[in-house]
Parts: structure tokens; C-alpha cells; sequence
């Protein structure tokens, strides 16, 4: 046991690295990282590097067991990981656009699974009887499954292409990302049914479709009386969960009760998947579906990559590079494309889609990704499917996945609207916007909002950092806030939500208001500045070279030919805009200057910190200038200033603009105080910062 653990251990530390290099390299290379982990997985497995003899391993690392690449415990992982990459999915399903456009979205989304299942069974008559010349059986398991594999999309890659080029709220992307709800729920069926049929006939010759017609119901009725149920009580389910009242108890009992679910989907004779997608499509609509994302995100993270990485150990490449499954290969691959893109882009056109919109649905729903994967991974490990017909998926994908993104970006670089109807998104939400006199004000604002609501027993998400863009949510008032720079903007479903804002601002302004009357009292900014730079925190930094890539010989003034503090701000602020020219010298006079008017940066022993964050620079950036004969920076201790630092920091990016401040405080000891204003060049003034 302890032998094999050690070997367990080994492996899954080597898939981490080869599924996150894999996903970095693709990254780099604008292509979906989730390809670079199938890559590094082929890379490392039993098939290629795995099964090279090691020291103490003479089977290599990554042994084949039991004729199955993977052992035992690396595959239960990947199930696990598998049923939490599907309880995303379902988390994911936007039921009321899955409503809202049914009727588009379900034609064209049934003729895509249609098209790709019948295209699925050609491509497998092609391989039977022309290829390897063998009797076919369309109740095959392995006919079965190449159907199956076919309908799956990933409309994850053609909704981020969409999202770059704005073209969402088209009528083109609209209908793909609803036609695409509908595929994933035909898909999940149509595995339900398919497993049902394998498991009833053990792909025997003999069709009894009246048996066939009993198990497909079944599995039907399954599934949709199980989706049904969750989304019935999923309100309170919801209330039942949050009486765990913690965050991440909430998250976790959720993905448990997923667990749960898919071991009874599992033991009814259907896949673990169905019932992971089963209770996140049942939560999809409540209160706590952002929460339950945001908090499994980092068990998301580390799961989902070794999934993906374990399914391309799975791929024999010696029989993948066998002609006869080269050329089924390319048949499948072009024969899948066909599929979505005749069956999605077909019924498009009883929707008012001229040819090029057909063809953007079309070619928008090509993509195959992690459902194909699993459904293939079910194929293969219940012995249904074999390995060179694992391997052509695992082509199949990778395919579909890079092509159809290269050819949709051609088909919206075409300026030719796709159809005569006009979606747009405001019919969905309502707007509201207040602006505020600048940057900190409004993120001094939106700070007290999401307190009120989290107060309020509202779930508060971040939805994207960089760009200032939070979600609150409780019971059905769904509220979307997006700061843009000194303007908070409210999104919201519901219009008595308006009221709800509205009170929310009378709350937020009557706290900002008291905070300002309470700072009617002075603050002692003397005996802060004293603190700052005193001689118990002004001491020599021992992390060598921990900020000296902020520093540059090329920023660095040796005698400052400015006699005035206004002066001196923009001699520095010309040295940076002098080796930057992209930054707006405007911009950040303005900024340096507001700094400098709410309260001077001008310390003690000498030293001045004029620094500001900036919309006028995009890094941090720092600019020292020396002065021999002083400068009068209003500092607090009354004293002529000498040695200068500017820092510049780019406005609401993550840079350590507190910290290098902080670094620069830390090192300034009487000692080097004294060296700086004796170094007679760059080269000195570079040495004595940086050399610590």
C-alpha cells in the first residue's frame, strides 16, 4: 500500500506539471489551453515517455495496467474530476435564456445533435465497411458511441471568441449560445440513452426495438423527471443549504450532494456525469450558483487539468498513427464537421439567417471539448470503445477545437450582417449609473455598497478583479456592479430592484457623509510621516535585489536643474515620459499634482516621495532625482529636500504600489542618505539602491 501510494503520488505530481505547462505553452500560442493539457498527457504517457524504464521502476512511470493505461486510482480521480467539471456545466446553464429563446435555440440545437449523431453513425459505416472491411452493426456499442461523441460541443471557445469581438449580443451569437444549452442537454440524453441500449443488448445483432423504444423511455424519463424535480425544488434546496450559513460549508455540501446524485444516476444504469449535470443545472437558478462556482473554482482548477491531461495518457499513439485509423480519422473529423455545421446552420435559415449567419451558427457550434472526452473515456474504460476509436476522438477534438475559432474570426471579419433580426441585450436588464468626483471616492463607494449588501444577507461574487466587475445575489434579485474608474454602474433584472438601489445609495451617501464630519478633528499627519520614517523601521533591507527591477539608470537624474517643487515634479515626469513615450505626461501631472494638494509628500532627513496612481502609465515605474542644493517640498519637518523618488503606479492594476513605497522608506538610512549625495554619476546613485 505505502509502495503504491508513493508511485501515486509521483504520478499525479508529474501530471500537474505537464498539464500546466501544456496549458501555459497553448495559452501563449492564443490557442485553448485545455489543448496543451490533452498534448502533455499524450506526452507523458504509458504510450510515449511514461513507459520508459526508470530506476526502480521497470515498467516506467506510468505502467499499463490490466491492458488499461492508467491505474486505478489516477482514473477515479479523473471521474471525480469529471463530475465536477459537468456540475460546473450545469451551474453554468442559463435557464432563462434556455426559455427565452427555446424555439430558435431548440430547432437549431436538435438539428446540430441530429445531424453530428447521423454523420457519427456514417463516418463509423465508412470505417466498418471500407476500411477494415468488417460486417456493420448500427446497435454496435462502438457505432453507438462514435454517434454520441459527434453531438457534444464546447461552446466554451466559440463564446470567448464572440466575447473578444463583441459580437454576443448578435443575433448569430445569441442563437449559438442557446442552440448550445439545448446541445448539452441532448447530448446528456442521448449518453443516457445510448448506455441504456448498450447495457440492455450487449450490442447484440439482433435489434429488438420495441426493447430499444422501453430503455430509451426510460432513460428519457429519467432524466427529465430527475432535472424536473431539481429545478421544482430548487428554491428550497437553496434555503436548505444556506442554513450551513458558511460560505464554503454551502460550496461543499452542494458539490456533495452532486456526489451523491451521480452515484444514484450511476447505480439506474446511466453515467455519473448525468448526475452531476442534473444537480448543477438544478442550482443554476438560485441564489447560490455564482457562490458554489466561485468557491469549488480553485478545486475546479486542480481537478480539471488532470482530467484532461489523464484522457491524452489514454491515447495509444502507435495505433493512432496506423493509416487505416489516419484516414477514419480525417473521415470523422470532416464528416463531425459537417454534422454541426448542416445541422445547426440548416433550421437557421427558417429563422431569418441569410447564408453567412447560417454559417457562423454553424461553424460557432463545431467545437468539441470536455463533454466529447468523457463520453470517450466512458466508451473506453467499460471496454465499448477501442482504443484507436479513443485515439480519433481525442483527434476529433483537438481538431474541431483550433479550426473552428481560425474560421469563425474570418467569417465576422465579413461585415455582412447574418440576419434581418436585431437582438439586443437591454430588453434583458435595466440600467443604473452614479458618478463620483474620481477613482478613490468611487472605490471608497462601491466598498461600502457591497458591505450593505453582504449585511443585508446578500451573496456578494467577484466576477472579474482586473476589471472591477462584482455580482450580489438573493433569492431572485440578481444585481450585476461594474466600477469604470470614478462611475459605479448597477445591472439588474428586476425593476423593484431600483428601489432597492436606490435605498442602498441614501445608506452608502449617509456613511460617506459621516465618515467626512468625523475627519472634521485633524489628523496628526506629522507624527505619521515621523513613523513612517523613523529610525526603528529605516533599517538595512536584507531581500537583495527584491525591487531592483523598478529601478533603471535611464530614470535616474544625478543633479536635478529644478528650484521649485512644481518645477521638480515635472523634471522627473519628463525623465519617464522621455523613455516611455506611450505614458500621458498630462495625465500624470495631473494626478502627481492632486497627490500633492491632498497632502505633501515631501518626509524628513531630505527625502520627498512624490507618487501617484495613474491612468497615464501602464507599470510601475520609479524616477530618482538628486539635488545638491535643496528643494523647498513643504516638508513636514520644515527642512529643504535633496533626494527624490517618484513613483508611478498604473491606476486599479495589482502592482505593489504600498510595498515598494514601504522599500524605499526601509532603506533609506542615514548612511545611504549621505552616499547618495555624494555619488558623482548614474552608476553610484544605481549602485547604492540596488546593491543592498
Amino acid at each position: 500500500m505505502t509502495e503504491a501510494m508513493l508511485i501515486f503520488v509521483l504520478q499525479l505530481g508529474v501530471i500537474i506539471f505537464a498539464a500546466k505547462l501544456g496549458n501555459i505553452i497553448f495559452e501563449k500560442l492564443k490557442l485553448p489551453g485545455l489543448l496543451g493539457e490533452l498534448i502533455g498527457g499524450i506526452i507523458i504517457g504509458p504510450y510515449l515517455l511514461g513507459g520508459i524504464p526508470l530506476p526502480g521502476l521497470k515498467e516506467g512511470l506510468f505502467p499499463i495496467e490490466n491492458n488499461f493505461a492508467v491505474s486505478k486510482e489516477l482514473y477515479a480521480l479523473c471521474s471525480l474530476a469529471s463530475i465536477v467539471l459537468l456540475f460546473n456545466v450545469g451551474l453554468e446553464t442559463d435557464i432563462k435564456l434556455f426559455i427565452k429563446y427555446s424555439v430558435a435555440g431548440s430547432v437549431v440545437g436538435i438539428g446540430g445533435v441530429l445531424g453530428s449523431f447521423l454523420f457519427g453513425i456514417l463516418a463509423a459505416y465508412i470505417y466498418d465497411v471500407y476500411i477494415i472491411k468488417e460486417y456493420f452493426n448500427i446497435m454496435d456499442p462502438q457505432v453507438l458511441f462514435l454517434g454520441v461523441i459527434s453531438t457534444a460541443t464546447s461552446v466554451g471557445i466559440t463564446a470567448r471568441i464572440l466575447s473578444e469581438r463583441k459580437k454576443l449580443e448578435t443575433p448569430e451569437g445569441v442563437s449559438i449560445i442557446a442552440a448550445a444549452v439545448f446541445d448539452d442537454v441532448l447530448g446528456i440524453i442521448c449518453l443516457a440513452i445510448v448506455l441504456s441500449i448498450v447495457n440492455s443488448s450487449k450490442g447484440l445483432n439482433k435489434i429488438d426495438w420495441n426493447k430499444i423504444m422501453i430503455v430509451g423511455a426510460k432513460a428519457l424519463i429519467v432524466w427529465l423527471s430527475a432535472t424536473l424535480i431539481g429545478l421544482t425544488l430548487s428554491q428550497k434546496l437553496s434555503k436548505t443549504l444556506k442554513l450551513f450559513k458558511h460560505k464554503t460549508t454551502i460550496a461543499i455540501m452542494s458539490l456533495g450532494l452532486a456526489l451523491i446524485v451521480s452515484g444514484l444516476f450511476e447505480e439506474a444504469g446511466l453515467a455519473l456525469i448525468i448526475g452531476a449535470y442534473v444537480t448543477g443545472i438544478s442550482l443554476s437558478n438560485t441564489d447560490i450558483s455564482i457562490l458554489v462556482r466561485e468557491i469549488l473554482h480553485p478545486i475546479s482548477e486542480f481537478l480539471i487539468p488532470i482530467f484532461f491531461c489523464v484522457m491524452g495518457m489514454l491515447v495509444n499513439v502507435k495505433e493512432l498513427i496506423n493509416p487505416n485509423v489516419l484516414i477514419f480519422g480525417s473521415i470523422y473529423v470532416l464528416l463531425a464537421i459537417l454534422g454541426k455545421v448542416i445541422g445547426c446552420g440548416m433550421p437557421s435559415f427558417f429563422f431569418k439567417f441569410n447564408p453567412i449567419g447560417a454559417l457562423r451558427i454553424g461553424v460557432g457550434m463545431v467545437p468539441r471539448g470536455e463533454v466529447a472526452l468523457i463520453i470517450a473515456g466512458i466508451g473506453l474504460a467499460s471496454g465499448f470503445v477501442k482504443q484507436e476509436i479513443f485515439g480519433v476522438s481525442i483527434m476529433m477534438t483537438l481538431i474541431t477545437t483550433i479550426l473552428s475559432p481560425l474560421i469563425l474570426v474570418s467569417l465576422f471579419n465579413n461585415p455582412k450582417p447574418g440576419s434581418k433580426r436585431i437582438i439586443s441585450g437591454e430588453e434583458d436588464y435595466y440600467r443604473l449609473s452614479y458618478q463620483f468626483p474620481n477613482y478613490d471616492v468611487a472605490t471608497l463607494v462601491i466598498n461600502y455598497i457591497l458591505k450593505i449588501f453582504e449585511d443585508e444577507g446578500f451573496f456578494v461574487h467577484i466576477i472579474n478583479k482586473e476589471d472591477e466587475i462584482y455580482n450580489v445575489r438573493k433569492d431572485n434579485s440578481f444585481i450585476t456592479i461594474e466600477k469604470n474608474n470614478n462611475e459605479v454602474i448597477f445591472y439588474y433584472i428586476n425593476k423593484k430592484d431600483k428601489q432597492l438601489i436606490n435605498a442602498l445609495f441614501i445608506e452608502v451617501i449617509a456613511n460617506v457623509e459621516k465618515m467626512i464630519k468625523s475627519l472634521d478633528k485633524p489628523i496628526d499627519a506629522k507624527k505619521l510621516v515621523e513613523q513612517f520614517l523613523s529610525k526603528e523601521n529605516i533599517q538595512e533591507n536584507k531581500n537583495v535585489n527584491e525591487f531592483s527591477n523598478y529601478f533603471s539608470k535611464l530614470l535616474i537624474i544625478p543633479e536635478l536643474k529644478s528650484t521649485s517643487k512644481e518645477d521638480a515634479i515635472k523634471e522627473l515626469i519628463d525623465r519617464a515620459v522621455l523613455f516611455n513615450p506611450h505614458f500621458d505626461k498630462d495625465k500624470i501631472l495631473k494626478d502627481v499634482m492632486e497627490r500633492e494638494r491632498s497632502m505633501s509628500t515631501g518626509m524628513q532627513y531630505g527625502i520627498a516621495l512624490p507618487h501617484a496612481k495613474t491612468e497615464g502609465v501602464d507599470k510601475l515605474i520609479c524616477v530618482i532625482g538628486i539635488s545638491k542644493k535643496g528643494i523647498d517640498f513643504n516638508s513636514i519637518d520644515k527642512k529643504i529636500s535633496h533626494i527624490f523618488f517618484l513613483v508611478l503606479t498604473p491606476l486599479g492594476e495589482n502592482v505593489p504600489h504600498l510595498k515598494f513605497m514601504a522599500y524605499i522608506a526601509s532603506i533609506l538610512t542615514e548612511e545611504r542618505r549621505n552616499a547618495l549625495l555624494r555619488a558623482k554619476n548614474v552608476d553610484e546613485i544605481y549602485k547604492i539602491v540596488t546593491q543592498i
